[in-house]
């Protein structure tokens, strides 16, 4: 059995404008620090209690408190988001620039609904990055595919 290695020089060639290839990995590489801490339960209740206290010392609406079933839906979306990250480092295709828009949107509207209904206020920078990154990828998706 051999070992997988995940390295730009053992996986198959990016296919697409080298451009938009860049642009869906470097949103990868965001997401992959972004949300590392999250898929497990030790590294999620470091990061909800430094954000919660980022929040404090900014005057900010904090975090609420952690229960079970929030640290496992954390968790399970931590370990998809960095297998799913993993992936487009790897062997990003514009394919994957369209479904991670797609996400991008997708977890948007879940922002904008938590802040609607008294969510963290620090939630507002995590939604104009996330917006960001999917205006970007689906902006340009259909350029890329068209190349």
């Amino acid at each position: 059995m051999t070992a997988l290695t995940l390295t730009a020089a053992t996986a198959p060639a990016a296919t697409g404008p080298a451009k938009y290839l860049r642009l869906v990995r470097a949103s990868a590489i965001y997401d992959l620090i972004v949300t590392a801490a999250f898929a497990t339960p030790w590294t999620f209740m470091l990061l909800h209690n430094a954000l919660d206290a980022l929040s404090g010392a900014l005057g900010l609406r904090g975090f609420p408190e952690l229960d079970l079933m929030q640290v496992f839906y954390a968790n399970l979306m931590g370990s998809v988001v960095v297998v799913w990250s993993l992936l487009r480092v790897v062997r990003p295709q514009v394919l994957h620039g369209l479904f991670d828009g797609i996400a991008r949107v997708l977890f948007s509207s879940a922002m904008v609904y938590a802040l609607a209904n008294g969510g963290p206020q620090l939630l507002w920078g995590f939604l104009v990055l996330e917006a960001a990154w999917g205006v970007a990828q689906l902006g340009l998706w259909n350029r890329a595919r068209r190349a």
